[in-house]
């Protein structure tokens, strides 16, 4: 579980005030669009298994007003490092996290 809401990158950061973590992980964060597939990302930070409070994540590329991101939990699976962020666009190393088929992640609005 994602919870986050509309919010300022004004400072170069994005945050989720709770995130629910099956397993140690990444919260990634993903630009998207209307048709809400996950795109390249722009930011991440790391997670623990379980509740996570006000989770950070500093962005690694400009964000402008209006665009819409994606905030989705990726595993600490597959990679080649434990505590390194691995995943590229489709790769195996690092990637979502599914529940019931369901990737985990919630939708917000760069203000």
């Amino acid at each position: 579980m994602v919870e986050a809401s509309d919010q300022s990158v004004e400072n170069g950061v994005v945050s989720a005030d709770m995130v629910n973590a099956p397993a140690n992980g990444w919260l990634v964060v993903h630009r998207t669009d209307s048709d809400m597939a996950p795109g390249p990302v722009v930011g991440y930070a790391p997670l623990r298994m379980g509740e996570n409070a006000d989770v950070a994540a500093i962005l690694q590329e400009d964000v402008a007003p209006g665009d819409m991101l994606m905030l989705m939990i990726h595993s600490e699976e597959g990679g080649m490092s434990t505590g390194v962020f691995e995943y590229t666009l489709g790769a195996k190393e690092d990637g979502p996290i599914r529940v019931d088929e369901n990737l985990v992640m919630k939708t917000i609005t760069a203000q």
